[in-house]
C-alpha cells in the first residue's frame, strides 16, 4: 500500500528569503570590511553587526546556556556559513577563527577573514602545525579566544556530526587552554546558498559547559560523543526522528 496520503508535505524551500539572506550576507560583509580598515580592535564593533542577519531575514536565534567569559577555546560544530555569523553577532569577544588557507583566497569571504587578522593555515606546509601554535598563543595573549570546527570542514547538516579532526585537541594541551563546546542546528537549513533555499527560519545555539583539559586521558574522544548526543539530541527535537517503519 502506498504512504503518499499519510507523508509530511515537504517544508518549502522559501526562495524569496534565500535571496535576501543573499544580498544581506553581500552587501554586509562589504560593510563591514570597510568599517573594519577604521576601527581598533580587528574591527570587533563592525564585526558584531553579524548581528542584524537575523532580524533583517526574518531569522530567530533560539540560544540556549551561557557563554564563559574565561573560555579561550572555542570548539564548534561546523554547517554553513551562518554559523560564523552567529558567533561573530553574539559572542561578547573579539574571537579569533581558524580557518583553512584556501578561505583567504575567496572574494569578499577572504577579506572578512583577513582584514581582522584570523588565524589562516597552510595544511600542506609541515611547519603549519608549529606556526599555528606560536600565532595561537599570540592570539590568546592579546585576549582573543580562538574559535575552530574540530570537523575540519562542513557537515551535511543532517543527524550526525563528522569525525574530529586532531587541530583542536593540539591547541587545548599545548597551550593549556580552557575548552567551551558549542552545538549549532539548522544553520545549514536556514540559508543554503547551494539548493538556494531556505527550509525553516530558527537556528538553535547549544552553549555546553566549559572545562579545562587533563593531557593524558581520553577528554577529546570524550567531548566528541558528548558534542555528538548533545546535537543529536537537539536534531531530532527540531527535526523529528526518522520514521523507522517500512511498511
Amino acid at each position: 500500500m502506498s504512504n503518499a496520503s499519510s507523508a509530511s508535505p515537504k517544508p518549502k524551500k522559501h526562495r524569496l528569503r534565500t535571496l535576501l539572506a543573499s544580498l544581506t550576507i553581500a552587501i554586509g560583509l562589504a560593510i563591514i570590511i570597510l568599517f573594519i580598515k577604521f576601527q581598533k580592535n580587528n574591527g570587533r564593533r563592525a564585526r558584531r553587526y553579524c548581528s542584524l542577519f537575523f532580524p533583517i531575514c526574518g531569522f530567530k536565534l533560539d540560544k540556549r546556556g551561557e557563554y564563559d567569559l574565561s573560555a579561550d577555546l572555542i570548539v564548534v560544530n561546523h554547517q554553513s556559513l551562518v554559523d560564523i555569523i552567529c558567533l561573530e553577532g553574539d559572542h561578547p569577544r573579539n574571537i579569533c577563527w581558524v580557518a583553512k588557507k584556501e578561505l583567504g583566497d575567496m572574494f569578499l569571504y577572504g577579506h572578512a577573514l583577513k582584514a581582522p587578522k584570523m588565524i589562516l593555515i597552510d595544511r600542506e606546509d609541515k611547519k603549519g602545525l608549529l606556526t599555528l601554535l606560536k600565532v595561537a598563543k599570540e592570539k590568546v595573549a592579546e585576549g582573543r579566544p580562538l574559535v575552530i570546527f574540530p570537523e575540519g570542514t562542513r557537515g551535511k547538516g543532517e543527524a550526525n556530526l563528522l569525525p574530529f579532526k586532531p587541530g583542536a585537541k593540539m591547541l587545548a594541551e599545548k597551550l593549556g587552554l580552557k575548552v567551551q563546546p558549542i552545538i549549532l542546528l539548522n544553520t545549514k537549513k536556514v540559508y543554503n546558498p547551494s539548493t538556494f533555499s531556505s527550509l525553516t527560519d530558527t537556528v538553535r545555539m547549544v552553549i555546553m559547559p566549559s572545562f579545562t583539559p587533563v593531557a593524558g586521558t581520553n577528554w577529546y574522544e570524550d567531548l566528541e560523543k558528548d558534542m555528538t548526543k548533545e546535537y543529536q539530541k537537539n536534531y531530532y527535537e527540531l527535526n523529528g526522528k526518522p520514521n523507522s517503519s517500512n511498511s
